[in-house]
Protein backbone atom coordinates (compact mmCIF):
# COMPACT_ATOMS: atom_id res chain seq x y z
CA UNK A 1 0.00 0.00 0.00
CA UNK A 2 1.53 3.39 -0.96
CA UNK A 3 2.30 5.76 1.91
CA UNK A 4 -0.21 8.39 0.76
CA UNK A 5 -3.00 5.82 0.64
CA UNK A 6 -2.01 4.50 4.06
CA UNK A 7 -2.12 8.04 5.51
CA UNK A 8 -5.61 8.59 4.13
CA UNK A 9 -6.68 5.21 5.44
CA UNK A 10 -5.44 6.03 8.96
CA UNK A 11 -7.07 9.48 8.91
CA UNK A 12 -10.42 8.05 7.91
CA UNK A 13 -10.28 5.29 10.46
CA UNK A 14 -9.42 7.60 13.32
CA UNK A 15 -10.47 11.21 13.38
CA UNK A 16 -12.79 11.55 10.38
CA UNK A 17 -14.91 8.53 11.23
CA UNK A 18 -15.02 9.45 14.91
CA UNK A 19 -16.15 12.98 14.12
CA UNK A 20 -18.93 11.81 11.85
CA UNK A 21 -20.28 8.58 13.40
CA UNK A 22 -21.32 7.76 16.92
CA UNK A 23 -19.05 5.41 18.91
CA UNK A 24 -21.85 2.81 19.16
CA UNK A 25 -21.90 2.54 15.38
CA UNK A 26 -18.11 2.49 14.98
CA UNK A 27 -17.83 -0.37 17.50
CA UNK A 28 -20.04 -2.50 15.25
CA UNK A 29 -17.71 -2.12 12.25
CA UNK A 30 -15.14 -4.82 11.64
CA UNK A 31 -13.08 -2.85 9.17
CA UNK A 32 -13.08 0.41 7.21
CA UNK A 33 -11.88 0.22 3.63
CA UNK A 34 -10.94 3.30 1.62
CA UNK A 35 -11.42 3.03 -2.14
CA UNK A 36 -9.79 5.25 -4.72
CA UNK A 37 -11.74 6.54 -7.72
CA UNK A 38 -11.59 4.68 -11.01
CA UNK A 39 -9.67 6.35 -13.83
CA UNK A 40 -11.01 6.80 -17.35
CA UNK A 41 -8.57 4.14 -18.54
CA UNK A 42 -9.93 1.66 -15.97
CA UNK A 43 -13.48 2.49 -17.03
CA UNK A 44 -12.37 1.75 -20.61
CA UNK A 45 -11.17 -1.70 -19.55
CA UNK A 46 -14.43 -2.36 -17.71
CA UNK A 47 -16.37 -1.24 -20.80
CA UNK A 48 -14.57 -3.90 -22.85
CA UNK A 49 -15.85 -6.52 -20.41
CA UNK A 50 -19.38 -5.17 -20.78
CA UNK A 51 -19.07 -5.19 -24.59
CA UNK A 52 -17.94 -8.82 -24.48
CA UNK A 53 -21.05 -9.76 -22.47
CA UNK A 54 -23.29 -8.17 -25.09
CA UNK A 55 -21.26 -9.79 -27.87
CA UNK A 56 -21.72 -13.21 -26.27
CA UNK A 57 -25.49 -12.74 -26.12
CA UNK A 58 -25.49 -11.71 -29.79
CA UNK A 59 -23.37 -14.74 -30.73
CA UNK A 60 -25.92 -17.01 -29.05
CA UNK A 61 -28.48 -15.65 -31.54
CA UNK A 62 -26.08 -16.03 -34.48
CA UNK A 63 -25.40 -12.28 -34.75
CA UNK A 64 -21.93 -10.90 -35.38
CA UNK A 65 -21.51 -7.65 -33.43
CA UNK A 66 -18.90 -5.03 -34.17
CA UNK A 67 -18.32 -1.65 -32.52
CA UNK A 68 -16.38 1.30 -33.89
CA UNK A 69 -13.82 3.07 -31.75
CA UNK A 70 -15.99 6.24 -31.96
CA UNK A 71 -18.88 4.35 -30.45
CA UNK A 72 -16.75 2.83 -27.68
CA UNK A 73 -15.28 6.23 -26.84
CA UNK A 74 -18.77 7.72 -26.54
CA UNK A 75 -19.85 4.96 -24.17
CA UNK A 76 -16.76 5.45 -21.98
CA UNK A 77 -17.15 9.26 -21.96
CA UNK A 78 -20.82 9.07 -20.99
CA UNK A 79 -20.19 6.30 -18.47
CA UNK A 80 -17.24 7.94 -16.72
CA UNK A 81 -17.95 9.43 -13.31
CA UNK A 82 -15.11 9.32 -10.78
CA UNK A 83 -17.52 9.63 -7.86
CA UNK A 84 -19.89 6.76 -8.71
CA UNK A 85 -17.40 4.30 -10.26
CA UNK A 86 -18.63 1.82 -12.87
CA UNK A 87 -22.39 2.15 -12.29
CA UNK A 88 -22.85 5.01 -14.75
CA UNK A 89 -20.87 2.97 -17.28
CA UNK A 90 -23.29 0.06 -16.97
CA UNK A 91 -26.19 2.47 -17.55
CA UNK A 92 -24.41 3.95 -20.59
CA UNK A 93 -23.86 0.47 -22.06
CA UNK A 94 -27.52 -0.35 -21.52
CA UNK A 95 -28.77 2.91 -23.01
CA UNK A 96 -26.36 3.31 -25.92
CA UNK A 97 -25.67 -0.30 -26.93
CA UNK A 98 -28.26 -2.72 -25.60
CA UNK A 99 -31.31 -0.48 -26.04
CA UNK A 100 -30.21 0.53 -29.56
CA UNK A 101 -29.71 -3.11 -30.53
CA UNK A 102 -33.05 -4.11 -29.02
CA UNK A 103 -34.91 -1.39 -30.95
CA UNK A 104 -33.21 -2.44 -34.18
CA UNK A 105 -33.99 -6.11 -33.60
CA UNK A 106 -37.64 -5.34 -32.81
CA UNK A 107 -38.03 -3.21 -35.94
CA UNK A 108 -36.54 -5.88 -38.18
CA UNK A 109 -36.07 -9.51 -37.13
CA UNK A 110 -32.52 -10.84 -37.10
CA UNK A 111 -31.10 -13.48 -39.39
CA UNK A 112 -28.52 -16.12 -38.45
CA UNK A 113 -25.03 -14.89 -39.39
CA UNK A 114 -26.13 -11.26 -39.62
CA UNK A 115 -23.42 -8.60 -39.26
CA UNK A 116 -24.37 -5.69 -36.96
CA UNK A 117 -22.26 -2.58 -36.57
CA UNK A 118 -22.77 0.05 -33.87
CA UNK A 119 -21.43 3.46 -34.82
CA UNK A 120 -22.17 7.17 -34.45
CA UNK A 121 -23.63 9.48 -37.06
CA UNK A 122 -22.23 12.96 -37.72
CA UNK A 123 -24.29 14.41 -34.87
CA UNK A 124 -22.96 11.84 -32.41
CA UNK A 125 -26.15 9.78 -32.24
CA UNK A 126 -25.93 5.99 -32.09
CA UNK A 127 -26.74 4.17 -35.32
CA UNK A 128 -27.09 0.41 -35.75
CA UNK A 129 -26.06 -0.72 -39.22
CA UNK A 130 -27.10 -4.20 -40.24
CA UNK A 131 -25.65 -6.42 -42.98
CA UNK A 132 -23.49 -3.70 -44.43
CA UNK A 133 -19.81 -2.88 -44.21
CA UNK A 134 -18.84 0.52 -42.80
CA UNK A 135 -17.45 3.28 -45.00
CA UNK A 136 -14.25 3.47 -42.96
CA UNK A 137 -13.38 -0.17 -42.33
CA UNK A 138 -10.18 0.76 -40.49
CA UNK A 139 -12.23 1.82 -37.44
CA UNK A 140 -14.19 -1.40 -37.15
CA UNK A 141 -13.26 -3.76 -34.38
CA UNK A 142 -14.82 -7.18 -34.46
CA UNK A 143 -14.98 -8.49 -30.93
CA UNK A 144 -12.89 -11.59 -30.14
CA UNK A 145 -14.46 -14.87 -31.19
CA UNK A 146 -16.56 -13.29 -33.94
CA UNK A 147 -15.97 -13.82 -37.62
CA UNK A 148 -17.19 -11.60 -40.40
CA UNK A 149 -19.45 -13.12 -43.05
CA UNK A 150 -17.60 -13.61 -46.35
CA UNK A 151 -19.57 -10.86 -48.13
CA UNK A 152 -18.88 -8.32 -45.36
CA UNK A 153 -15.28 -9.43 -44.82
CA UNK A 154 -14.52 -8.79 -48.49
CA UNK A 155 -15.83 -5.24 -48.30
CA UNK A 156 -14.16 -4.53 -44.93
CA UNK A 157 -10.79 -5.86 -46.09
CA UNK A 158 -10.95 -4.03 -49.42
Amino acid sequence: MPEAHRAIDIAVRTCEAENFFRPEFLNRLDEIIVFRSLTKQEIGLISELEFKKTNKRCEERGIILSLTERFKTKVVNEGFDPIYGARPLRRAVMRLLEDSLAESFLNEPTVEGEFVLCDLDKKGNVVVLRNCAPEDASEVMVLPGAELPTKVAASVNA
